[in-house]
């Protein structure tokens, strides 16, 4: 215990100056804190501190809603086709000997694209003429001469002809030697039977005439498939387009119904769009359509309704239908997305405000009146876009006025504003 008051006398004063030092230091700091709230209290010369006051008001102009009427719109989105795309393929086989064409060349119809080995395809179109030929011949007739017209004219049924009524005669005379008894019976049966025997021959020569004919007709018709595998060992563009793929290279070896080429025609376009089913009644045929695609946002493209399809897709509850758009310089391409406005005959009334006077916050799209000398916010549902106005579907009235700023400045809920004309 002696010690402890020694120690605790000996401390004493160091402890009070301690406590001296805390109790300056923290008065310094509240006299500072407080000079800082008292500076930034001062107010700013000519400036008020009350929101209400005038000089604090916006300058706005008051537009009234405008209930006007409109002609009903249909937006819709889709893509741009090609009026007529075709794979083209080979219809032989035989090695590529030429590729005349690439990807994005014109070609016009008929034009020459790729161009396979004749060898084979020549070899088998004279093949067929020489079989044709020799049918021909069997037959009497010339090479380029007429065709046979009456079988009766052939050169095999005229001499089978020429036995048949030899063989006749001699019967008919052994006939009328049987009947007097001079002719023996023996003999009799051996003129009866070359007469028959003549007879079948005729009919035979007839028949093997006939098949002669109809060997004439085939062989004709394998030279003329002959000849046409021949042309189309040059394989050509079905219709004038562009050149969209090109499968094959030079010495490639073709099967019937390889792929070649794909052709696209791209003037004019189709377009190809979804439309609500609530909308069927503004849609008909030869109605304009307006597109626009991103490639060309300046730009408006004018097309005509050409189709539309009679069902509804239950999935979406959409139908699909279809224009043609010109495309003579061919500055759209197939595959483009599209935005496409169709003009309807329905005239409806509708609440109208500028575009420009609507604010997106939020995901909510929000309008300023008049309301005495402030601004109220008001939250809307917009419509169709006509121009630079609006259509609101819901949040005003025909009563109400928009609170517009001349300047560019930000409305509040509240804002005091200064209505000028």
């Amino acid at each position: 215990m002696e010690i402890f008051s020694r120690h605790n006398e000996e401390s004493a004063p160091t402890l009070g100056i301690y406590r001296t030092a805390l109790r300056l230091a923290f008065a310094g700091c509240s006299l500072g804190l407080l000079l800082i709230a008292a500076s930034c209290s001062k107010e700013i010369p000519g400036k008020s501190t009350d929101p209400s006051a005038p000089g604090k008001a916006t300058a706005v102009r008051a537009l009234p809603v405008q209930l006007q009427e409109i002609h009903r719109t249909v937006d819709s989105v889709g893509s741009l086709f090609a009026y007529d795309e075709v794979t083209v393929s080979s219809e032989v086989e035989g090695r590529v000997d030429e590729v005349l064409v690439d990807v994005g060349d014109h070609v016009t119809k008929g034009q020459p694209l790729v161009k396979v080995s004749p060898v084979e395809l020549q070899y088998a179109l004279e093949q067929a003429r020489a079989a044709l030929q020799q049918a021909r011949a069997r037959l009497g007739l010339p090479i380029d001469g007429p065709d046979l017209k009456d079988v009766r004219e052939a050169a095999e049924v005229k001499k089978a002809a020429a036995d048949r009524d030899d063989a006749e005669q001699k019967y008919r005379r052994a006939s009328g030697l049987k009947d007097q008894g001079i002719l023996p019976q023996q003999s009799f049966d051996e003129v009866e039977a070359k007469y028959r025997s003549a007879k079948a021959a005729y009919d035979l020569a007839i028949q093997s005439v006939e098949n002669l004919r109809g060997q004439v007709v085939q062989y004709r018709a394998t030279v003329a498939l002959a000849q046409k595998k021949l042309n189309d060992a040059v394989i050509r563009a079905p219709f004038s387009g562009r050149i969209k793929e090109r499968n094959v290279t030079q010495g490639q070896y073709l099967r019937v119904q390889t792929a070649v080429m794909v052709i696209v025609n791209p003037d004019p376009l189709r377009v190809r769009l979804k439309v609500p089913e609530k909308m069927a009644q503004w849609i008909r045929v030869g109605q304009e359509v307006s597109l626009s695609v991103e490639a060309f946002p300046n730009r408006i493209f004018k097309g005509q309704l050409s189709r539309i399809n009679p069902s509804v897709d239950q999935q979406t509850r959409t139908f699909e239908i279809e224009a043609l758009i010109n495309n003579h310089d061919e500055t759209l391409k197939p595959g483009f997305f599209v935005k496409a406005t169709i003009p309807s005959d329905l005239v409806e009334k509708a609440l109208l405000v500028p575009y420009g006077s609507l604010q997106y916050i939020y995901g909510l799209y929000k309008v300023y009146l008049v309301d005495g000398k402030v601004a109220k916010e008001r939250d809307v549902k917009i419509g169709e876009r006509s121009g630079d106005q609006v259509e609101i579907v819901d949040g005003v009235s025909s009563t109400d006025r928009l609170a517009v700023p001349v300047k560019n400045q930000a409305l509040k809920d509240g804002t005091p504003i200064d209505v000028v004309q």
